[in-house]
């Protein structure tokens, strides 16, 4: 007979062979209870349960941490007065005394409910452990019943049905609608997990098997993966690697084993996985590391559809991998700013039917953003026939000058090419003449102020500043097919110089003197 287990102290514990106790005194009044294969063996020689009845309320018992009695009420076999009279009789009684069902789960049902052990097992365990007084463990392992990766799997489900039992009111956390995905081999596992979180108010989907978890994660959609660490042909670090190089990369994922040590953390993170818990932790435990990592992904996707719309991925990915180096609230930085506008448009669409001016400028302005991305710039904002582009905000680089002019004779030479190819195909005002599709650039280099700006209801990222003003007049000054560009973006391309003509100095709006000017050679 299996003696009851001490108290776990922390069921955060790493679980180790100590957590089994040795065998106690025969107690009497404890020589049949309603977790004991022994009473089990009563109801049946009494004819209140069938042998099959007895097998599924084991596995019921290791899943939520009932009594063998208690599971076999719940399954509707027994009545709870059936129970309690197969007790009284069994200890001599007229009936059981009060509160006689115990609560923590014995470690040998708990490994026999998932499937490590069979009864027999258990039982010849036992007896080895009357006539030895070691420990079950010692002895379980010793004979290979079971591996110690196994006893500690039971060790940890033992603690966590006992906290869970002995803590009925749990703070329930802001769990939303999250769906969870849970990979685990063992179905007792994937149950369990399931079973705790379904009552915090999760939608739980399992699969035993990762393959199967990773053809059906699309469908499926979770907001977060847990997964099994030591699992057959496809283990849990595999398992997140994968997710994290396809289209699921921002799905988080969260490793569950139960051996925690240092090196297998460091492996899993490295894989990509957002957080290791050991499975011996509790309920509440994982439900707030859940929370946890949702919180951090909830933040990461706010940066990603921020900057998505108006920066390359390679940029966003970046801002992603340092979310510290992106300050949204406002900073002062040196920048370097383009804008581009089509040359005469109003003119044009004057002569253009409606829907063929929304075509043509939904062309250009495709093209041009397109050079933006291309080229690593922020997009900042549509300016109707015209865009505005930074290099060096959110991400700086050393070479943001050198990429804004780049993305400036990507941008002429796109319009040379639609050029040719209306003039050709299908871009003709209303008298027939074909359209004359031209581009004027500024570009200059500075200090600006980046950041959200706007009110409560609207805001959008941008640069603001004199720097940013100056690259603006530097565009309504070029002429068709030039690019103008400032003092500070020459001097900080030094081996460039050949790239650029200098121009006479030029007033401009709100400066006192004459500004350097320079033309890009394209």
């Amino acid at each position: 007979m299996e003696s009851p287990p001490t108290k776990v102290e922390s069921p955060l514990s790493r679980p180790s062979l100590d957590n089994v106790p040795a065998p106690e005194r025969p107690d009497p009044h404890r020589a049949v209870r309603a977790d004991s294969p022994l009473f089990g063996e009563l109801l049946l020689k009494l004819g209140i349960v069938t042998p099959k009845q007895i097998e599924e309320a084991l596995s019921l018992q290791a899943l939520n941490g009932q009594r063998l009695g208690e599971a076999l009420i719940s399954l509707g076999y027994v009545t709870r007065e059936q129970i309690q009279e197969a007790l009284g009789e069994a200890l001599g009684l007229n009936h059981a005394p009060p509160g006689f069902l115990p609560i923590h789960p014995p470690l040998g049902e708990v490994l026999v409910g998932l499937k490590y052990l069979t009864l027999s097992q258990l039982d010849e365990a036992l007896t080895l452990q009357r006539r030895s007084g070691r420990k079950l463990g010692e002895i379980l392992v010793e004979h290979g019943y079971c591996s110690y990766k196994q006893l500690y799997e039971g060790l940890a489900l033992q603690g966590r049905v006992a906290g869970r039992q002995e803590s009925p009111a749990r703070a329930q956390p802001e769990a939303g609608h999250h769906r969870v995905m849970v990979v685990d081999d063992s179905p007792l596992a994937c149950a369990f997990v399931q079973d705790g979180l379904v009552s915090l108010g999760y939608e739980v989907v399992c699969f035993q098997d990762p393959y199967e978890a990773l053809e059906q994660v699309n469908k499926v959609q979770p907001a977060i993966v847990l997964s099994d660490l030591d699992m057959p042909g496809l283990d849990g670090m595999e398992l997140c690697r994968r997710l994290k190089e396809g289209p699921t990369r921002a799905m988080p994922v969260i490793i569950l084993t139960a051996n925690d040590n240092d090196a297998e953390r460091v492996s899993g993170l490295r894989a990509g996985a957002d957080d290791y818990v050991n499975k011996s932790a509790s309920m509440d435990e994982l439900a707030a590391r859940i929370e946890s990592v949702m919180r951090r992904t909830g933040e990461t996707e706010r940066i990603r559809k921020l900057f998505a719309r108006y920066t390359s991925d390679a940029v966003v990915e970046e801002i992603l991998k340092s979310p510290d180096a992106v300050v949204l609230t406002g900073e002062k930085r040196e920048v370097t700013t383009l804008f581009a506008d089509i040359r005469n448009f109003t003119g044009l669409a004057d002569n253009l039917p409606p829907e063929q001016t929304v075509g043509v400028l939904n062309q250009v302005l495709g093209g041009l953003s397109d050079a933006v991305l291309t080229c690593g710039g922020t997009l900042d904002k549509f300016l109707g026939d015209g865009l505005m582009a930074v290099f060096g905000a959110p991400v700086f680089r050393p070479d943001d000058a050198l990429r804004a002019l780049q993305c400036a004779k990507m941008m002429m030479a796109f319009m040379v090419d639609l050029r040719r190819r209306a003039e050709a195909e299908w871009a003709t005002t209303r008298e027939g003449r074909p359209l004359k599709l031209e581009l004027g650039i500024g570009i200059n280099t500075g200090a600006a102020v980046a950041g959200n700006i706007g009110g409560a209801v609207r805001a959008e990222y941008t640069c603001i500043g004199d720097a940013v003003n100056v690259a603006a007049r530097l565009c309504a000054l070029a002429g068709p097919g030039e690019i103008l560009v400032g003092e500070r973006t020459v001097a900080v391309l030094p081996g460039h110089e050949s790239s650029f003509e200098e121009l006479p100095p030029v007033r401009l709006k709100g400066k006192p003197h004459p500004v350097p000017l320079f033309r890009a050679l394209w």
